[in-house]
């Protein structure tokens, strides 16, 4: 009685070990030096984010102390003289340097675009690629930024956000070619120029350009034997070939020496002044901009300028710096906004014509169908 009791409540065991299946256990897993390498990956991963941070904040702090000391010995007055004294033909010259620098922007996105295969307007192509870097340039986060101005206008021509990021990386690329490129030429071949501004040895200036200019070479034959696919920022791309990359060389230094040549007008004393080592320097505080993560690089290119390039005095290199980032950064940046509302207007009006014709077609189509509700229609409208 006793061993019926213990039986009801379940199955006998017998029928378990009947129906149950064989399972096979895992191997215990061995902490070995695999396992552990995510987390010294992440380890090292926030050892360089506070690292970079850190790189940042020091740039930032000691272009503020320059700027500082900068404008504390230059009265308003003299500045707001010098910029009076800038001429219209400068003005007008910056200008034109600017719309060809931008010019040569819209080929970044024109590259980036036939590397993935895409075929969009070139219309539609210069307006994403002015409006993008106008607003990145002004506001800064170019991935963020360019890539939110970027989808905006492109995902209307079909292009997913993938291929749109994939193109912001690629246009970024092609402008960092553009600046290693000319700072490795301009050290290379106007060393001795360059050294009157940074104070090191000329032959010590040949050899960063040659190899900066040989990095550039190997890069190009690397490129050249195969494909190549990297993953950057966390996107797997194909990088250009050599036709490519010999175009986003060429781009980038048109863009570089056009900008560069934008402030180089605005300075009315070019005596002391050798333009490719202008540019060289140029080029190296847009670098340093871009590292201190600053928007637009604000303060602390002015700070390497200020710093780096040999004027008979401060207030007019400040009044030139002032005009330049109007020119060069503001008013691109208003019409870029411009250009983006135009355009969404033109889009909304578009949108609403074609709902009011399909409305209208739709009404025509019931009348067809339906005589009666037409002669209804017609009466109730006659009696009003």
């Amino acid at each position: 009685m006793d061993q019926d009791k213990s039986e009801k409540p379940g199955r006998m065991p017998g029928e378990f070990a009947r129906r149950a299946s064989p399972v096979a256990w895992p191997p215990p897993v061995k902490q070995s030096q695999p396992a552990e390498m995510p987390l010294a990956d992440a380890r090292r991963r926030s050892l360089g984010q506070i690292v970079a941070i850190g790189f940042s904040l020091a740039i930032a702090s000691f272009s503020v102390f320059i700027l500082v000391r900068a404008f504390s010995a230059v009265g308003l007055s003299s500045l707001r003289q010098a910029i009076a004294a800038t001429s219209a033909e400068q003005i007008l010259a910056a200008a034109l340097c600017t719309a060809l620098s931008y010019l040569a922007l819209t080929g970044y996105d024109g590259l980036a675009l036939r590397q993935l295969k895409a075929r969009v307007p070139y219309k539609t192509t210069a307006l994403g690629s002015f409006t993008s870097f106008a607003i990145s340039f002004t506001l800064g986060f170019p991935l963020i930024t360019a890539g939110t101005v970027r989808y905006w206008i492109y995902s209307q021509e079909g292009l997913t956000a993938s291929k749109v990021a994939s193109l912001t990386v690629i246009a970024g690329v092609t402008y960092w070619f553009g600046s290693i490129f000319v700072l490795g030429a301009g050290l290379a071949f106007h060393a001795g120029a360059i050294s009157a501004i940074n104070r090191v040895y000329p032959f010590l200036n040949v050899l960063l350009g040659s190899l900066i200019l040989g990095a550039v070479l190997a890069y190009l034959v690397w490129v050249t034997v195969r494909r190549r696919r990297v993953s950057l920022m966390g996107f797997h791309l194909e990088l250009p070939g050599l036709s490519l990359s010999l175009g986003q060389i060429t781009l980038g230094v048109i863009d570089q020496c056009a900008a560069a040549a934008a402030l180089y007008v605005l300075i009315p004393n070019h005596e002391l002044l050798d333009y490719f080592a202008f540019v060289a320097t140029y080029v190296f505080g847009c670098i340093l901009g871009v590292v201190s993560n600053a928007p637009g690089g604000i303060g602390v290119f002015e700070a390497a300028m200020l710093k780096a390039v040999p004027v008979a005095s401060g207030e007019v290199l400040l009044a030139s710096l002032v005009l330049f980032r109007v020119i060069y950064y503001l008013v691109p940046f208003l019409f870029a906004l411009a250009f983006l509302g135009a355009r969404e207007g033109v889009h909304r009006w578009t949108s609403l014509r074609e709902a009011m014709r399909y409305n209208e077609e739709e009404v025509v189509l019931e009348d067809e169908i339906n005589p009666l509700r037409r002669w209804y229609r017609d009466l109730w409208r006659s009696r009003r």
